[in-house]
């Protein structure tokens, strides 16, 4: 049985908790909780933590990189226990969903969206599972880099707690039975 790595994609340091763009890193957190996961430490270019899912093992990963690099953090790891993309899922930030939104998808391209760009091109393959969390568009005069790297007011922070526990449990589902589970249970539309 293979290994599974859960990556959220984020940027490091204090600075970035509390931002949109740090909704991988968040989710991977609630993870980590959920599993009683190891100590996270620092390995290959990203903060790691072990994990057991009904015997499952995986890894749950936050790339140390800062986002625009985060495919040089997660191509090491996939080489090193020589595992290949269909053992990847990675959870990320996504402008073009409404806030709150999420969608589980086997494969795609980047949608703009720089560190999966990253991976896509580290790996030279977009075959692998992802989570896309809703953040939506910048109001004016915001431009994207701004917005997503804006720190979240509590009421606002207060928002993203259920799509984030929902994306931790869509995750989980993904290890234990597969992306197309995933995808029937968490796709649907919000209420």
């Amino acid at each position: 049985m293979s290994l599974k790595f859960i990556v959220g994609l984020g940027n490091p340091g204090a600075r970035y908790e509390r931002t949109r763009h740090n909704m991988g890193f968040l989710v991977v957190d609630e993870l980590a909780r959920d599993l009683g996961a190891d100590g996270w430490r620092r390995w290959m270019g990203s903060s790691v933590a072990k994990a057991k899912l009904d015997g499952r093992q995986l890894y749950l990963v936050k790339p140390m990189t800062y986002m625009n690099l985060s495919g040089e953090a997660v191509q090491p790891l996939l080489r090193y226990y020589r595992c290949g993309p269909e053992d990847l899922l990675v959870v990320y930030d996504d402008l073009d969903l409404p806030p709150g939104q999420m969608r589980v998808r086997p494969s795609g391209g980047a949608g703009g969206h720089r560190g999966m760009q990253s991976i896509i091109t580290a790996l030279g393959s977009n075959q692998f599972a992802r989570i896309r969390i809703g953040i939506g568009r910048p109001p004016h005069p915001l431009t994207a880099a701004e917005y997503v790297l804006q720190i979240m007011g509590r009421d606002e922070f207060a928002l993203y707690e259920d799509v984030i526990r929902r994306a931790a449990e869509a995750a989980r589902t993904w290890v234990l039975e597969g992306v197309e589970a995933a995808m029937n249970k968490y796709n649907r539309a919000m209420p």
